[in-house]
């Protein structure tokens, strides 16, 4: 494309023009989007594909290694899974027009506040093509208009899946502007498209702590972010020793390349001899790589030497850094020095220290005996995400629907004035 600029005023001005028609939208006619969107999804499931085999085929010539292989890739069921979730979206109320707190004032008016759709959103990922539809949808089904930018290495995958949605627009009725998807690898059109603030209301980066460092610095709209996914389990002394097992093993290997993996185990020292052999078995038998602290060496030698910069990395690989700590208090503060306020988790039968944790543990997700990988849009029953937000502001963990539209005051009255 000669000029992406006019390329991207282009798409822009597409998605401006069809924000209005998204925000008047009714329920049922996004709904029918949604799920004519599914069908063809479906449909086309043999050519989404043959589009993806092209997209890993390079992605393995050029190098790129195996986790983000792994997030590239559509099996038949992950296809199936992104029709599946246009179809739990269609399914979910509609949060467009809702009022609360709707309460009379002294003066006799009524005053409450309505939830609306923020208008023109840019969302800028990585790797995973099944985000396309996953973000298209929420923020269809929430009256937005999008433009979706992903990533290069996805560029056959995201054209073929943009193309489902566009028509499941039209099937519907609704503008099929109001999906934009980027087609060109040039990366101006990243830069172009942060600098449309007179355009989109918000942008959204999903992929590594470099994109989403510069869409920060870049942006001339507001940025719904988080930086990456340092995400802990803490086995608290007084811990299950068959739950301990059961978390600690799938936190880390139901699946690597995911922003919500733990990527730091934190043992307590009363029972960290007890646990760590079983745990290292398990991990060995996984083939995940340990690193430890000095302590967590001293009971699993074959550990190899965790460093500084261990406790601080999301790795979206196999490999798991170790530390023995003395107790909640301790994991606590190694959490609040190292973490990236995502998703954490503790063993405990304590119940004490289990709210402790709740309380001081300042992340998005925070969890009592369960795994970290269930700090998911779908697992909470949002049909989907957007992303997980590790900001504090407007929304925050995972991003569904209620994320993706702001509210209004809205006031009745009956001719009242002001004295």
């Amino acid at each position: 494309m000669a000029d992406i600029a006019t390329y991207m005023r282009a798409l822009g001005q597409a998605a401006r023009e069809a924000a209005p028609g998204m925000a008047r939208a009714t329920t049922g006619d996004k709904n029918r989007a949604l799920d004519a969107a599914a069908l063809r999804l479906r449909a086309q499931a043999g050519e989404i594909r043959a589009a993806n085999d092209r997209d890993v085929a390079s992605a393995r010539d050029a190098g790129l290694d195996d986790a983000l292989i792994d997030r590239l890739t559509l099996t038949p069921e992950r296809i199936e899974q992104m029709a599946r979730g246009l179809n739990e979206i269609a399914a979910l109320p509609d949060p467009v027009g809702e009022i609360t707190g709707l309460a009379m004032r002294p003066s006799g008016i009524q005053v409450g506040r309505m939830r609306v759709p923020l208008g023109v959103i840019g969302i800028i990922y990585e790797s995973r093509p099944n985000v396309t539809a996953d973000a298209a949808g929420l923020c269809l089904k929430s009256g937005n208009a999008v433009i979706l930018r992903g990533g290069s290495e996805a560029l056959h995958s995201n054209a073929i899946i943009g193309r489902c949605l566009r028509e499941g627009l039209a099937a519907a009725g609704l503008p099929p502007g109001a999906l934009g998807l980027v087609e060109t690898t040039d990366r101006a059109a990243v830069l172009e498209l942060l600098h449309m603030g007179g355009v989109l209301d918000l942008v959204i980066p999903r992929g590594g702590k470099g994109l989403v460092e510069l869409v920060a610095a870049e942006a001339r709209m507001p940025v719904l972010k988080h930086l990456h996914g340092v995400c802990h389990v803490y086995i608290d002394e007084s811990a299950d020793p068959a739950k301990a097992l059961a978390v600690a093993v799938n936190a880390k290997t139901q699946r690597y390349g995911t922003c919500n993996t733990m990527e730091t185990l934190l043992v307590a020292e009363r029972c960290a001899k007890a646990l760590l052999g079983p745990l290292a078995r398990a991990y060995r038998e996984h083939g995940v790589e340990l690193r430890g602290c000095p302590k967590a060496r001293d009971l699993v030698p074959d550990m190899v030497p965790a460093t500084e910069q261990d406790w601080e990395t999301e790795y979206l690989a196999p490999i798991l850094a170790i530390r023995v700590v003395a107790g909640v208090d301790e994991a606590i503060a190694h959490i609040g020095r190292y973490g990236s306020r995502h998703t954490d988790a503790i063993v405990t039968e304590n119940w004490t220290h289990a709210q402790r944790f709740m309380r001081e543990v300042d992340s998005s997700s925070v969890m009592v005996n369960a795994s970290t990988r269930f700090a998911d849009g779908f697992e909470y029953g949002l049909g989907a995400e957007i992303g997980i937000s590790t900001d504090k502001l407007h929304a925050r963990g995972p991003v569904g629907l209620e994320g993706l539209t702001s509210q209004k005051f809205v006031v009745w009255g009956d001719g009242h004035i002001r004295r």
